[in-house]
């Protein structure tokens, strides 16, 4: 096979062009900004192994595993990450939140911020990069995930710590903002199924998918400094039910953000004792 004809061959399986591109990319061993080089090359007879191996990644892109399991990396917030299945995907959407956090912590230098559910190290890292005076420490319940984050943060040579633990139950001491994007769909939720290459447990969170995001409020205040920010993600529906428990537990300024859908993504506010 040529290289045009192993792309046709992969179209033809019904997969998208990009897609494509990108797994012909990865298999040959070539960065995924070298598109051009496909074109430039078209008439070039494949090796055996490269040809192989590169049908064998369509078929299971056909079958449904996400492009980014399959070439193992991501871009977020400017930041090329590494990933695989023990960790979620991290989706353009999340930068909402980080855009946020950066927002409050404006002209606040060596500012202290905790992320909640690191996963593959996104939020933290992709905090880190923009603002490398922050303080940044990354929680996860998962030792797997964490593994994934902190491989992720010696690539970048970015300086985050990293702790095993549920939530705020292991961490000590107060911070200027808490991030998270928790679990936030529900067990029965009729989407899931799209989502069954991703680790469930970073999925789901109750009948109402409300669960961790109840215990992360719940814990937050007695870890913010006065005047500190908890920013959390959450479903396309949660806005309005987020913002009443913030502000049950006696947040201030509680606001939503929306994501580049125009749908509120995200919900938070100030802590302000007294």
């Amino acid at each position: 096979m040529t290289v045009a004809e192993a792309l046709a061959a992969a179209l033809a399986l019904g997969l998208d062009k990009l897609d494509v591109q990108l797994l012909l990319l990865h298999a040959l061993g070539r960065h995924d900004g070298n598109r051009a080089w496909l074109l430039a090359h078209d008439r070039d007879p494949l090796q055996s192994a490269d040809e192989t191996g590169f049908m064998a990644l369509c078929r299971r892109r056909a079958a449904g595993e996400p492009l980014a399991y399959l070439i193992g990396r991501q871009e977020f917030h400017g930041l090329d990450l590494l990933v695989d299945p023990r960790v979620l995907i991290p989706r353009s959407d999340t930068e909402t939140l980080v855009d946020w956090a950066l927002d409050v912590l404006a002209g606040h230098a060596g500012s202290t911020v905790v992320d909640l559910g690191t996963g593959s190290g996104a939020i933290a890292l992709a905090l880190k990069h923009a603002r490398p005076d922050l303080q940044l420490c990354a929680v996860d319940a998962s030792g797997e995930a964490l593994s994934v984050a902190q491989h992720n943060a010696q690539r970048l040579r970015l300086d985050v710590q990293f702790l095993h633990g549920c939530w705020l139950d292991d961490v000590s001491g107060r911070f200027d903002a808490i991030v998270s994007n928790p679990p936030y769909i529900a067990a029965q939720d009729p989407h899931l199924g799209a989502l069954g290459y991703e680790p469930q447990q970073a999925l789901t969170s109750g009948a109402q998918g409300l669960d961790d995001l109840r215990h992360i409020i719940a814990q937050a205040s007695a870890h913010l400094e006065p005047g500190g920010w908890l920013l959390l993600e959450h479903g396309y529906d949660q806005a309005a039910v987020v913002r009443s428990l913030l502000i049950e537990t006696g947040f201030v300024h509680v606001q939503s953000r929306r994501d580049l859908g125009g749908i509120e993504r995200c919900s938070g506010g100030q802590w302000a004792p007294g």
